[in-house]
């Protein structure tokens, strides 16, 4: 049954609008194998719970997809730069001060990207829905007892009983709830003050700024800040001006649990297109992106910008059939790759990948995530990453392109604004035994506020780089 969204936004549709797909409506995908499902305690009362997120408001609207289309379309033309980035896998029991503090995080970095390299910077936060995690398997045993995987709290809890890890239905909705109010939380920090270009220098806090990276921060906000009073004492109100009061920051996660993202699809009034109203911009991942499995089937019919993981596995022919199904008419905007190969093998690996697509002109955003290509685990037993394969990667997903004569879109990263020790190096240069001091996280290792702002010079540094030689 379609349920209509009416939208309350004044952003007009797109000139060409996509048409729409055919033989698809948002149950399709159930006709196709899906990957990484998992084993739910009650098929009927999740069908019941399915029904229950038809009925919900939805928590974004169309005319905020096609705006963060239209901005992303300016990537692929190589005229901005997307940063997405936020936390591995959210909690249900994240208080909003640690809300607050990844937005910090992520504004902080925003800065660097866009006074340092000069270019419109697309803000994505992994945020507000990104609660599920893919496996790589489904069960894990500890003293011979053998129960389900963790999951993400979207499905089970951490706790090693059977009741915990159990797959729970109800979650799905608790899953709403927790992202209607982030949401809340996001946007009233976005459009309510805190986000105000003239506060740069108090994002800045004691831990980061204690750091090389933090004090270069502090020297750039004091920059900006005289730059503002040069404004104003030019007779040019900057009050008046709300790019430098409010930021734009969008929602994605990845579309792993099909009947959640079924649940929260809607037709929109203006279009008559499906939109899945669970976040702005969804992804496929690495362990989903068969071309004729269940999540490709489910996300090549809503009209969302999407991304799609791509690993080392993936060949030229796979990622052009990839752009085939999810791009057909050649949207710009529609579609951005992820790549996720790995330090050592980025080299190699990614140039066949850009110039098939390059050749085939569809206009696809490349991003890299420099993250889970370069995860290991030491020999305490800790899975980590080390800050500088996160940064080899990203220099040769920067080479690569270069290479190829495109354009490197943006990066893709898990991070936290907690003082966490979950990677190693850095500008602390943390060692296997300071991770002990505070792993936090629910899944995958994050940086910390230190390294992520410094990843955020690094990678302003490349940038500028590449458009000079360009």
């Amino acid at each position: 049954m379609k349920t209509t969204q009416t939208s309350t936004l004044k952003t007009k549709p797109q000139a060409t609008p996509i048409p729409h797909t055919p033989n698809w409506t948002p149950p399709t995908w159930r006709d196709f194998p899906a990957a990484q499902q998992p084993s739910w305690s009650s098929v009927d009362e999740l069908e019941s719970i399915t029904n229950q997120l038809r009925k919900q408001p939805a928590l974004v609207f169309s005319g905020e997809m096609r705006k963060l289309t239209s901005q992303l379309a300016r990537v692929a033309a190589g005229k901005a730069f997307l940063l997405q980035a936020g936390d591995c896998a959210e909690s249900f029991d994240t208080s909003a001060p640690s809300i607050r503090e990844k937005l910090r995080i992520i504004l902080q970095m925003a800065i660097v990207l866009t006074y340092s390299g000069g270019l419109p910077l697309v803000k994505v936060g992994r945020i507000a829905g990104q609660f599920a995690k893919p496996r790589s398997k489904p069960t894990e045993t500890v003293n011979n007892v053998e129960l389900e995987s963790f999951r993400g709290h979207i499905v089970n809890d951490t706790e090693f009983t059977r009741e915990a890890r159990t797959p729970d239905p109800q979650r799905l909705l608790t899953a709403y709830h927790r992202s209607a109010s982030t949401l809340n939380l996001l946007r009233s920090f976005t459009r309510g003050g805190f986000a105000d270009l003239s506060q740069v220098s108090k994002w800045n806090r004691e831990f980061v700024a204690s750091s090389a990276a933090g004090q270069r921060y502090s020297r750039m906000a004091d920059e900006i800040h005289r730059a503002l009073k040069f404004i104003n004492a030019c007779n040019i109100n900057s009050s008046n001006t709300p790019q430098l009061h409010e930021v734009e920051l969008y929602t994605s996660h990845e579309a792993l649990l099909l009947n959640y993202e079924e649940g929260l699809t809607r037709v929109d009034s203006l279009t008559g297109m499906w939109y899945d109203c669970s976040a702005h911009m969804l992804w496929i991942g690495e362990r989903t992106r068969q071309v004729d499995g269940a999540h490709v089937e489910f996300l090549r019919g809503v009209h969302n910008p999407i991304g799609c993981k791509i690993g080392p596995t993936v060949t030229p022919d796979e990622a052009l059939r990839l752009c085939e199904v999810l791009n057909p008419h050649k949207i710009p905007g529609r579609l951005t790759f992820i790549s996720r190969i790995g330090a050592s093998h980025v080299n190699t690996l990614l140039p066949p990948l850009l110039k098939a697509v390059r050749d085939s002109d569809y206009p696809v955003v490349w991003v890299c995530d420099p993250m889970h290509g370069n995860t290991y685990t030491t020999s305490r037993g800790r899975k980590t990453r080390h800050f500088d394969d996160v940064l080899a990667e990203i220099r040769g997903f920067f080479a690569a392109h270069k290479k190829s004569g495109t354009w490197p879109g943006g990066i893709h990263i898990e991070l936290t604004g907690e003082n966490v020790t979950e990677c190693l190096g850095g500008s602390d240069q943390l060692s296997d035994e300071d991770l002990e001091q505070a792993f936090e996280t629910l899944c995958d290792p994050r940086l910390n506020g230190r390294q992520s702002v410094d990843l955020a010079f690094q990678v302003s540094e490349l940038l500028t780089e590449y458009m000079e030689d360009d």
